[in-house]
C-alpha cells in the first residue's frame, strides 16, 4: 500500500524509516521525527513485510500528518527498503532513522543548518549518541569485534539527492550496505563531511538488529535471519 503524494511543495529533507516487526519502537521513531524543530520534512515508512500488526499503529500517525506515507512490501532487506524510499522521496537531501533508533529535538534542524552553509557537501554523516554496547562486528571480518567509533552509522547519512542517482542507491548486500555506500561514495569523488553533535540515538540494545545477529553469529546468521523472515 502506497499513501498517495500530495500537492505540497518537496521538502528539504526526506527521512527513511525501515521497518521490521517492531511497532513499538517504530512508533517511538516516528514520534522523535514529528518532535524535531526543524519541520520541513516527509517521513516515509518502509514496512518490509511486517506481519506484527505494523501497519495498525503506525497508520494512526499517518492520518495525523500528511508528511507521513508508509509503503508496505515483501521482505528483502534493509538495503532494498531504503532503495524503496529512495525511490518515494521528493527531498533535496535524503536521510535515514532505524526503527529502533531516534532522533534528538535538534538533529534536523542542527544538519540542515550545516547544509545550507555548505551547499557544496554531497553526504553528511556522524553524530551519534550510544544506547548500549559500543563494539560491533567488523564488516570485512564479523568474527572481529571493532568500536562503532571506527565506523559509519547509515542511520546518520544526510545524502544531496544527486549523489543517490549517480551511485544508485544501496547494494543488496547482507551485512554493512551503509558502509559499501561511503566506500563507493569516496571512490566516486563525492564531497563528504562529518558532523559530531551527538543528536541520532543509536540504540544497540535490540536482540533482533543486524549488527547483534552478527555479532553472535557473523554473516550466516544475518543469511538465516533474512531467510526464515523473508
Amino acid at each position: 500500500m502506497i499513501v498517495p503524494i500530495d500537492s505540497n511543495p518537496a521538502p528539504q529533507i526526506s527521512i527513511i524509516l525501515p521497518t521490521y516487526n517492531r511497532w513499538r519502537l517504530t512508533v517511538k521513531a516516528i514520534d522523535s521525527v514529528v518532535a524535531q524543530t526543524f519541520q520541513d520534512w516527509e517521513l516515509l515508512i518502509i514496512d518490509d513485510g511486517s506481519n506484527d500488526g505494523t501497519y495498525g499503529f503506525v497508520n494512526i500517525q499517518v492520518e495525523r500528518d500528511r508528511r507521513i506515507r508508509y509503503h508496505w512490501a515483501r521482505n528483502r532487506g534493509l538495503a532494498m527498503a531504503r532503495n524503496i524510499g529512495l525511490l518515494m522521496s521528493r527531498g533535496k537531501y535524503i536521510t535515514f532513522l532505524d526503527s529502533d533508533d531516534e532522533y534528538l529535538p535538534d538533529h534536523l534542524k542542527i544538519r540542515a543548518e550545516y547544509l545550507a552553509a555548505h551547499p557544496e557537501v554531497e553526504l553528511l554523516h556522524g553524530g551519534v549518541e550510544i544506547i548500549g554496547p559500543e563494539l560491533v562486528a567488523d564488516k570485512h571480518d564479523p568474527s572481529r569485534m571493532i568500536p562503532i567509533s571506527e565506523c559509519v552509522i547509515g542511520g546518520t547519512f544526510v545524502i544531496r539527492r544527486d549523489l543517490a542517482e549517480r551511485l544508485q542507491g544501496f547494494r543488496d548486500i547482507t551485512y554493512g550496505d551503509d558502509a559499501d555506500f561511503f566506500e563507493r561514495a569516496e571512490e566516486a569523488g563525492a564531497i563528504i563531511h562529518r558532523i559530531d553533535v551527538p543528536t541520532y540515538r543509536y540504540n544497540r540494545m535490540e536482540f533482533d538488529s543486524l549488527t547483534a545477529i552478527a555479532g553472535r553469529e557473523g554473516i550466516e546468521g544475518i543469511a538465516k535471519f533474512r531467510g526464515l523472515h523473508g
